[in-house]
């Protein structure tokens, strides 16, 4: 139970961790969420929506986000590190840009104002993660838990099935109510980006795309070098096998020079007739 293979995931629970930290002990915590009305309409502070998913802003978020992030490392694992790197920042962009403009231009017409705050904290990132955990990652096993003491006509206890990733979802859900309706509206954004990306409905070359491999620290040999080390594989190869060849042949040569006594008798017994 580590971080092992890891890396992105260790990496965003250590920088979630600490960031949330500083930003409390330095009390920073106001430039972190979005009042609608004040920042963007009022201040037009419009950079507000590419910081808002830094850190959170009390330590219940923090631990139930950094718990939720270490079970799903199983998503890293499958798909490997450059792939979920380039995951998560293609929902950052996405989740950072639609959530702030869906509350500002639809949410809040809509409800006269009444829902005008976007709270602090990576939810739309970690649910588009849990996205596509519950995609790719099956259940270990099944339990259920029975809500009546009497059974069925068919001897089936009437209860409630659980699996193995129940807890997990529940941690999740429970981070998406912290601060709700604006929590859940980050977290219904980034389930409906995670699910996009599963089902290819973001640009195919978007989604194909990849960070560099050092952003994730994977170390890239540069083509000539690759070149190199091939021609030097071939030329082994062949020298190996030449030598093999020559062996071969001058086995064969020796062998047929090679003569037993019986054959010398015979020669001399046809030279003799």
């Amino acid at each position: 139970m580590s971080f092992t293979n890891a890396p992105v995931t260790r990496s965003l629970v250590y920088g979630l961790v600490a960031m949330s930290i500083a930003v409390s002990l330095l009390d920073i915590k106001h430039y972190f969420y979005i009042l609608v009305d004040l920042h963007i309409w009022r201040f037009h502070q419009t950079w507000r929506a590419l910081i808002f998913q830094l850190c959170y802003t009390n330590s219940a978020e923090v631990l139930f986000a950094a718990m939720t992030l270490y079970n799903m490392r199983a998503v890293e694992r499958m798909w490997g590190s450059r792939k979920f790197a380039t995951f998560v920042f293609i929902s950052f962009l996405f989740t950072s840009i639609f959530t702030p403009t869906i509350l500002a231009l639809f949410l809040r017409p809509l409800t006269l104002g009444v829902f005008n705050y976007l709270p602090a904290g990576p939810t739309p990132i970690i649910f588009a993660v849990l996205a596509q955990y519950h995609a790719i990652i099956p259940p270990i096993y099944k339990y259920k838990v029975a809500t009546s003491t009497s059974a069925a006509a068919d001897d089936q206890v009437p209860g409630i099935t659980f699996s193995d990733k129940s807890y997990r979802y529940l941690l999740a859900f429970q981070l998406a109510l912290f601060q709700w309706p604006g929590s859940l509206l980050g977290a219904l954004m980034g389930w409906l980006v995670g699910l996009s990306w599963r089902m290819e409905v973001l640009p195919r070359s978007l989604i194909r795309w990849r960070l560099p491999g050092w952003v994730v620290g994977m170390r890239t040999q540069r083509r000539s070098q690759e070149f190199e080390g091939l021609r030097r594989r071939l030329e082994g190869e062949g020298a190996s096998t030449a030598a093999a060849t020559g062996s071969q042949s001058q086995a064969d040569s020796e062998g047929g020079r090679r003569r037993t006594m019986g054959q010398q008798v015979m020669d001399q017994f046809h030279g003799a007739f």
